[in-house]
């Protein structure tokens, strides 16, 4: 080897070292957990969809109207549980953003 090559050996191995010790500090994600950020995800999103089309279906119930309460809380229901899924989703990103910010640091 020549003299530069044995410096950028060293270097290349002590990289790779720490980036396997920090893999062994990292928790473990399995595909388990992005599963559990799916359900997270539906459960947001159909949770208000259906509270909203039962809220419709009561008040058209009750109310006559020419237009359908069960569509305009199934719609505003459905936009709400996508915020939710945003905010959710959002979360999960900015916590794995962190990881690896503090991972390089």
């Amino acid at each position: 080897m020549k003299p530069g090559e044995n410096e950028k050996f060293k270097e290349t191995v002590a990289e790779k070292e720490d980036r396997k010790i920090k893999a062994q500090k990292r928790p473990i994600r399995s595909i388990w957990f992005g599963f559990s950020l799916f359900g997270i995800v539906g459960w947001s999103v159909m949770v208000p969809a259906v509270l909203g089309a039962l809220l419709g279906i009561w008040l058209d119930s009750k109310f006559s109207s020419q237009y359908s309460w069960t569509l305009s809380f199934l719609v505003f229901g459905i936009g709400l549980g996508a915020l939710n899924a945003w905010y959710w989703i959002r979360k999960e990103g900015n916590e794995i953003k962190d990881d690896n910010h503090q991972e390089n640091n």
